[in-house]
């Protein structure tokens, strides 16, 4: 795709900014005013030393200066316009890009979230949002502004004498010519560094999260000595922009300052001619002066507006990514779910796996009834997990289909399918807010009796110990608490939501044996209602279905109890053993049961 200009880049973000454009040209008006103001001043200084020089009097005198300070006055209740006026406007569009964008990452699947790394989207999130609302209510009003008051500037220099005009106009050519050379040097740069300010994020993330790991270790000065390097690369790009940067400040300083020392020059010589007055060559250097921070002040918003492209490209990146998995446009409704699960010829890969290597799942049947519950069991990194993720959605079969009471999952909209299967990952993540608000998380309408029940199943009573109770807040990603704790309220999130299919991924694997058997008693309970598919790592796991799928080879190759399985199945005898091996290792050790905190 052919790169976009800097001003058909900006303008993709007209649709959110539409509503504040009229107060951001108002502001536009008022920074123009402020300027008009100012070039007006030197107009009276013109008179007020011609009228002297001929008709010396104080009323001449004070009249002049009452007219300045009139002038000074408006110009400084014009600056305070301008900042009412695009100051809140600025703020809304951030906020209304701000809310697209984190839709946008929810609505994304998972696949572009394990390509994308967390800092990225943070800095995107935050740094250049933030980015873009300066330049809105700052940097666009400012430099229209300044460019149409140096415009307005040249023609008053040429009013007072064409030859002195002439040479602001001429000397301000090499300056344009520098500017534009400058867009194309500073965009590449200003890219690279906010990329590298997004990978440092990453870094920060990473290390945040992973301080135990790091502490345990002893790597954090390792880790600090790579963030160090990551930091001084940062710099060192900043530092290319900082030079860019100076190299136009020396145009926009050095070259006025030459014009101003040459129109002195030229303007002593017209007064002593009589071809200027010197009223008009006072007046000539005020406007001159005016003109000094408009001048000065493009290179400044040039940078910033080349930044604010930048962070418009960072956002539409994100903005622009195709949505894979999408809802249909006409949905079917499921009323009364049975919780039917059916798999039928299901292929599946991953978009970044090699051509050459099969798909990871390669032809899956496999039919589960209502009621019924049936643990995946399998080798490691046979796609078990990736089986179930297919279930909700997380992912998208790449060929067969998968079927919830007859109809396929992709004529249901991703909501309601989520509302009908739940998900217990061996992963449990939990989020910085209430135990009560993350195990409702599925169904926050729930009763307090189905909150008890849910705690019970899932042995996650200790929760009544905490602080605040079921109101405790649970840290970042549940940190604060134990592996099983938060496995246990995980599951519990899970079975709260009371889904026609439940899709356990290994969800007991933190807890101790003994809340393990606890575990698992309650939940034959619940089993005896809900569709169950539970990925099996545990023997004691298998023994809560009533079915096993023995997946080998991209394929369920086998189907059948337990016993069944056993007698018949020589690739099930090798995996249950080694599943059975693990086991009777974590019995040799006695483990501690979870903490309560």
């Amino acid at each position: 795709m052919k790169p976009r200009g800097t001003v058909a880049t900006l303008l993709r973000i007209f649709p959110y900014a539409k509503s504040a454009l009229p107060r951001v040209a108002l502001g536009i008006v008022a920074a123009l005013s402020t300027q008009l103001f100012a070039l007006t001043v030197p107009g009276y200084l013109a008179n007020l030393v011609n009228n002297l020089k001929t008709n010396p009097s104080t009323s001449v005198l004070i009249g002049a200066v009452i007219a300045v300070l009139l002038l000074g006055l408006g110009e400084s209740v014009m600056v305070l316009m301008r900042r009412w006026l695009v100051l809140t406007p600025g703020t809304h569009v951030e906020a209304a890009l701000r809310r697209n964008l984190y839709s946008k990452l929810q609505d994304l699947p998972v696949a572009f979230h394990d390509k994308w790394p967390s800092g990225q989207l943070l800095s995107r999130v935050t740094g250049d949002l933030s980015l873009i609302r300066r330049w809105l209510s700052f940097g666009i009003v400012l430099m229209v502004s300044n460019v149409i008051t140096i415009i307005i500037g040249l023609f008053i220099l040429l009013s007072f004498h064409w030859i002195l005009g002439l040479i602001f106009i001429a000397t301000s050519i090499p300056i344009w010519i520098k500017g534009f050379r400058f867009e194309s040097e500073y965009h590449k740069i200003a890219r690279q560094s906010q990329d590298q300010a997004g990978d440092l994020a990453t870094s920060v993330e990473e290390a945040v999260h992973g301080i135990r790991v790091l502490k345990a270790f002893g790597r954090g000065d390792f880790f600090a000595s790579k963030f160090a390097a990551a930091a001084e690369t940062l710099r060192n790009t900043e530092i290319k922009k900082a030079k860019l940067i100076a190299n136009l400040w020396v145009y926009l300083i050095m070259i006025p300052e030459f014009a101003v020392g040459s129109s002195m020059l030229i303007g002593i010589y017209l007064v002593s001619t009589g071809n200027l007055t010197v009223g008009g060559l006072v007046a000539f250097f005020a406007v001159a002066r005016v003109l000094t921070w408009p001048t000065e002040s493009i290179g400044f918003f040039l940078s910033m507006t080349l930044d604010a492209k930048t962070a418009v490209e960072r956002y539409f990146e994100v903005i622009d990514t195709p949505v894979d998995i999408t809802d249909p446009e006409s949905p079917v409704k499921i009323k009364s779910p049975k919780g039917r699960l059916v798999f039928k010829n299901v292929h599946f890969r991953y978009s970044d796996a090699p051509e050459s290597q099969p798909d990871l799942l390669n032809g899956v049947d496999l039919e589960i009834e209502p009621g019924e519950s049936v643990a995946l069991i399998g080798v490691t990194g046979c796609g078990k997990t990736s089986l179930t993720a297919l279930t909700t959605r997380l992912y998208e079969v790449t060929g067969g289909a998968i079927e919830l009471d007859g109809v396929d999952i992709r004529d249901l909209t991703r909501d309601e399918l989520r509302s009908h299967i739940a998900m217990a990952f061996e992963d449990s993540t939990l989020f910085s807010s209430s135990v009560k608000d993350n195990v409702l998380l599925g169904r926050p309408k729930s009763t307090k009796k189905d909150l008890q029940q849910a705690l019970d199943i899932a042995q996650a009573n200790f929760v009544y110990d905490l602080p605040n109770g079921l109101d405790t807040k649970i840290g970042e990603e549940g940190l604060s608490l134990s592996g099983g704790q938060r496995q246990r309220l995980a599951l519990a999130r899970a079975v709260a939501a009371k889904p026609a299919v439940l899709v356990l991924d290994d969800p007991l694997s933190a807890l101790d044996v003994d809340t393990e058997a606890m575990v698992e008693d309650a939940l034959r309970t619940v089993l005896k209602s809900t569709t169950a598919l539970i990925v099996a790592h545990r023997p004691s796991t298998v023994q809560l279905a009533d079915r096993v799928a023995l997946l080998e080879n991209g394929r369920i190759t086998a189907v059948g109890t337990h016993s069944e399985l056993l007698a018949t199945n020589k690739h099930y005898r090798h995996v249950i053993s080694s599943l059975d091996a693990a086991g009777k290792e974590l019995k040799a050790k006695p483990r501690k049961k979870a903490v309560t905190k």
